[in-house]
């Protein structure tokens, strides 16, 4: 992927003395204004190896106001690939106009397959994806969320030199990809802290399969309920963090973990004079379509 990239700054947070700790957030939102954040990481070799391969259709899997599903169509425009998004839920097929995420993937050339979210289980089986291959013909696969082995090695390239004197490093999670990679490229003396986004500690797992290192662990407590849910409490922290420092977090990942960071500050978890690097793995476009479901809920909106 080959285009200019903003540079990736570390902005320091307010925060209270009497944490006596320093709080910086890693501006990966910044990189690019359509494929940012672990987005961009992780599709950058993706795209590169199926331009070796010979592949010009990329499809992909993802939910109604997916980060990766806008990224992944954003990217093949630019890169001159076709794009096909299997959307869970087919009922979601004659709303595509209610929809932000939906409408940027189309006006950028997305074709879609809306199906159940019982049949979106199936994504992964041999069987599943051979039907598609016989649907669309033969295309380049990328998982939900854009985690494999080729986003990892993207995911690593996040931390840099710069980044040595952090004593932790805290990094959103869905799918595990972006957290791997940061693992990988971490110095043995940081701790790399997981936050969840959905339920259950089965990130473990598919972490495992992609790291070697044991300086890790993953907070499981600042989900909300699950995956994109939310409630008044977080929505007004958002709110206020933006006031505070001009950074606008996303809802579903990074709104969730700086919650986290500033809970367990409050806790006593990390210890006095710890240096704290937060990454913004960006996310923001799904901003809008929370905010219409928050508004049909009568709930206060993201500002």
């Amino acid at each position: 992927m080959i285009f200019e990239l903003n540079k990736s700054v570390n902005e320091p947070i307010i925060l209270p003395k009497k944490y006596g700790v320093e709080l910086f957030l890693k501006r990966e939102d910044k990189i690019h204004p359509f494929i940012s954040g672990n987005k961009y990481r992780k599709l950058k070799y993706n795209i590169e190896e199926a331009k070796k391969k010979g592949f010009n259709k990329l499809l992909t899997f993802g939910g109604a106001y997916s980060n990766h599903i806008a990224a992944v169509a954003f990217a093949g425009q630019e890169f001159g690939f076709q794009t096909i998004g299997i959307i869970r839920g087919d009922e979601l097929e004659d709303k595509i106009e209610e929809n932000p995420t939906l409408i940027f993937a189309r006006a950028c050339g997305m074709e879609f397959k809306f199906i159940s979210r019982q049949l979106f289980r199936e994504k992964h089986s041999d069987v599943f994806i051979e039907k598609l291959e016989k649907e669309f013909d033969q295309f380049y696969l990328l998982p939900e969320g854009g985690t494999n082995n080729l986003a990892v090695k993207g995911c690593e390239e996040i931390l840099t030199k710069e980044d040595c004197d952090f004593n932790f490093i805290c990094c959103a999670g869905g799918t595990g990809g972006t957290i791997s990679g940061i693992i990988n490229s971490s110095k043995p003396s940081q701790k790399i802290l997981g936050f969840p986004a959905l339920k259950g500690s089965f990130l473990n797992k598919d972490i495992s399969k992609f790291v070697r290192k044991k300086n890790w662990n993953l907070i499981l407590d600042y989900h909300f309920g699950g995956y994109a849910k939310v409630n008044i409490e977080l929505i007004e922290f958002i709110n206020k963090f933006k006031r505070e420092n001009n950074i606008q977090l996303d809802p579903v990942y990074t709104g969730k973990m700086i919650f986290g960071i500033f809970d367990l500050l409050e806790k006593g978890y990390f210890k006095e004079g710890s240096k704290i690097l937060a990454i913004h793995t960006g996310g923001l476009q799904g901003i809008a379509g929370m905010n219409k479901v928050l508004k049909q809920k009568k709930m206060p909106i993201i500002e």
